[in-house]
C-alpha cells in the first residue's frame, strides 16, 4: 500500500514521470517574461522621459498611467484583458495577455524608476548642456540617460525579478506557464506537495541568479559612492 506522506518517494516519481508539463510550463514563463520585460524597459523609458519633461501635460500623462496602472492589482488588469476587452469584441490569446498585461503593469514601475534615475543626474548637467545648444532630446540622449544607467541598473534587475514571479498571475487564465502547469499537475494527480515545491524551485533558479547580480551590483556602487535610486514598491 502506498504511503500516504504528501511528500512520498512515489509523489515525486510520478512528477518526474510528468514533468514534460513542468518543462513546457517553465518555457512559456520564460518566453513570456522575457518580452514582457522588453515591453515594460520600452515604457518605462517613455514614461520616465516624460515625468522629467518641461511640459507639464506630458508630466501629467505620464502621472496619470503610473498611478492607473500602480493602484489597480494586476490580477484585476489581466481579468480586465481576458473577460472585458473579450466582451467589448477585441479577443487576445492568453499569451498575448500576459506580455502585454505584465507589461505595462511593470512598465508603470520601471518609469519611476527610470524617473528616479533622471532626477539623481545633478541639475547643472541639464543647464550645462542647455548652454551648449543641445535641446531637451539631445540632452536625455547624450547626457542623462548614459549616466543613468549605471544607477538604476539595481532597481531595474528587482523589478525584472518582480516580473517573473508575476507571471504566475496568468495561471488563473490557464495560462500555461509554469504556475498553470504545477496546478493543473497537482489538481490531476493530488500530489500537491512535489508540485509546488517543484515549481518554487523553478522559480528559485529564474530569479535567485538576478537578485544576487541585483545585491552584489548595488554593494559594488556603495563602496564606490555612487548614487543607487530608490526602489519603488512592487507587488510580490
Amino acid at each position: 500500500m502506498r504511503s500516504t506522506n504528501p511528500f512520498a518517494l512515489w509523489r515525486w516519481e510520478d512528477l518526474f514521470q510528468n514533468f514534460d508539463n513542468f518543462s513546457s510550463g517553465f518555457l512559456r514563463t520564460l518566453q513570456i517574461a522575457i518580452l514582457a520585460l522588453a515591453l515594460s524597459l520600452v515604457i518605462g523609458v517613455i514614461i520616465g522621459i516624460l515625468s522629467t519633461a518641461q511640459n507639464g501635460i506630458l508630466r501629467s500623462i505620464a502621472r496619470v498611467y503610473v498611478e492607473v496602472f500602480q493602484n489597480i492589482p494586476l490580477v484585476i488588469q489581466i481579468f480586465f484583458m481576458y473577460n472585458g476587452l473579450a466582451m467589448a469584441g477585441l479577443v487576445l490569446s492568453v499569451f498575448m495577455i500576459g506580455v502585454v498585461g505584465i507589461g505595462l503593469y511593470h512598465g508603470a514601475y520601471i518609469g519611476e524608476v527610470v524617473r528616479a534615475g533622471i532626477l539623481s543626474i545633478p541639475k547643472g548637467q541639464q543647464e550645462a548642456a542647455y548652454s551648449q545648444g543641445f535641446n531637451y532630446t539631445q540632452t536625455m540622449y547624450y547626457i542623462i540617460l548614459p549616466q543613468m544607467v549605471k544607477s538604476i541598473l539595481p532597481p531595474l534587475t528587482n523589478q525584472a525579478v518582480n516580473l517573473i514571479k508575476n507571471t504566475s498571475v496568468l495561471a488563473i487564465i490557464a495560462g500555461a506557464d509554469l504556475m498553470y502547469a504545477a496546478d493543473s499537475y497537482a489538481s490531476s494527480s493530488l500530489n500537491y506537495g512535489p508540485s509546488y515545491v517543484m515549481a518554487g524551485l523553478l522559480y528559485f533558479l529564474l530569479c535567485f541568479p538576478l537578485a544576487t547580480f541585483s545585491r552584489k551590483y548595488e554593494e559594488k556602487l556603495k563602496k564606490n559612492d555612487s548614487m543607487v535610486v530608490d526602489i519603488p514598491e512592487v507587488m510580490e
